[in-house]
């Protein structure tokens, strides 16, 4: 077990590794179909160069750079965690760039993420990563999104070939030959006074709108 931790941490590896990912995942883009719905509320943003931040499940990470229609990357939260490095290498071959928020000591700095926002690029955070629990939204997002003064707007995603990893998260991972589909939700404008309470209201109304954004994905695949 210790000798595959070696290989796998090696740099040539994880590199060696990510290039086979990003051939899998642009082959499932080109032999599948993929729609859209409610495209219209990223658009306002785009359009009027204004900045928010994509909310979305860590289980969903594998398609996430399909559901964007623009140039502008994504810049994805991520831990100094392996998985964060290796999901930093994968990325760099789509439109989206990691930001490491954290290093081994877990020393956190949000910094980064307050300068992109005020630059008006866009975040995307997994409200329930980097380890869960699952589908459960965390308060970083909520107290992010009121200090920055931007919307959240969630995004659910599912396709008709499928299948589940035995991993915290459920990792969903999408087959060739498949009919995908994104669905954007409206935007979501936090209150400045926010306390526990409001919350409690937001983290249930954000974790509500991605699940009904993947129901309603599922049922335009029928």
């Amino acid at each position: 077990m210790k000798i595959k931790k070696i290989i796998l941490k090696n740099i040539f590896v994880q590199h060696l590794l990510a290039f086979i990912t990003s051939i899998y995942i642009y082959f499932v883009r080109f032999t599948s179909k993929i729609i859209i719905e409610n495209s219209s509320s990223p658009n306002y943003f785009w359009k009027n160069n204004k900045p928010f931040i994509l909310a979305f499940w860590h289980s969903q990470l594998m398609m996430i750079s399909f559901s964007w229609k623009i140039s502008d990357k994504i810049n994805i939260l991520a831990s100094g965690h392996s998985d964060g490095r290796f999901g930093s290498l994968v990325g760099k071959y789509f439109n989206l760039k990691n930001i490491q928020t954290s290093d081994k000591s877990k020393d956190i700095s949000l910094r980064p993420i307050f300068k992109l926002l005020k630059e008006n690029k866009y975040i995307g955070i997994t409200p329930d990563g980097p380890r869960g629990p699952k589908e459960k939204v965390s308060e970083g997002i909520i107290k992010i999104a009121k200090t920055a003064k931007v919307p959240i707007i969630t995004v659910g995603f599912w396709s008709s070939n499928n299948l589940k990893l035995s991993s915290w998260d459920s990792f969903l991972v999408t087959l060739p030959f498949s009919k995908c589909s994104f669905v954007w939700s409206e935007p979501i404008q936090i209150s400045r006074d926010l306390n526990e309470k409001k919350i409690q209201y937001f983290q249930e109304l954000i974790q509500n709108n991605i699940n009904q954004c993947i129901e309603k994905a599922k049922k335009n695949l029928k």
